[in-house]
């Protein structure tokens, strides 16, 4: 099964078939007794991406004192990292974190950067403008909804193409792959929730 923003993503086993994610990238700056943060978002797929947003802040703002981040992924979001970069711990990733899950936004990374301006903040400070940071770029991200998509795979003769061809498109499926011969070969993806309709169409024809 898939997602329909990132074929052929593997789907996680979560029961619902939509989830909400962001666009694209977002920036949103906030200064707090001298110290200036700035936030960043991206919309992530995998561990391997979030964490290279991270590395790739680390080199470009190098001269920054923290880079504090925390990413969630999977349908579910039940794939989290949140950390402090230094800062005591729990004032930053977890605000962070706080504001994903309150967001109800997956597949996304959000690091905060952090210039020391010579005045400390203390832990509820700190607390509050990495939480106010998160929240800032976060509004600034364009939100968008995802489904989850089965996968079906079905196998027939040439003759029975239009048959096959009026019940995926009564089952709200879209064609992904193809391959017309004496046996025409389909790959079709379906919103999980039209999954076992579809099925039922198609019996006659799948290809387990």
């Amino acid at each position: 099964m898939h997602d329909s923003g990132d074929y052929p993503r593997r789907y996680t086993g979560h029961a619902a078939d939509t989830y909400l994610t962001i666009l694209g990238a977002a920036e949103f700056g906030l200064r707090e007794k001298g110290s200036r943060f700035l936030a960043l978002a991206y919309p992530a797929g995998s561990e391997q991406q979030a964490e290279g947003y991270v590395e790739g802040l680390r080199k470009r703002f190098h001269d920054a004192t923290h880079h504090c981040y925390a990413w969630r992924l999977g349908v579910a979001g039940e794939r989290t990292r949140s950390n402090d970069d230094g800062e005591p711990s729990g004032s930053a990733g977890r605000p962070i974190m706080g504001r994903i899950v309150s967001a109800g936004l997956t597949d996304v990374a959000v690091v905060v950067v952090r210039w020391f301006g010579g005045t400390k903040l203390g832990v509820p400070g700190l607390t509050k403008a990495y939480r106010e940071s998160a929240a800032g770029v976060l509004d600034a991200c364009e939100v968008v909804e995802r489904t989850v998509d089965a996968c079906v795979a079905i196998e027939f003769p040439f003759e029975s193409l239009d048959s096959v061809l009026k019940a995926a498109r009564e089952g709200g499926a879209r064609l992904v792959e193809q391959h017309f011969d004496n046996i025409c070969r389909m790959t079709l993806l379906v919103r999980l929730s039209g999954e076992a309709a579809l099925r039922k169409k198609l019996d006659r024809w799948i290809k387990e």
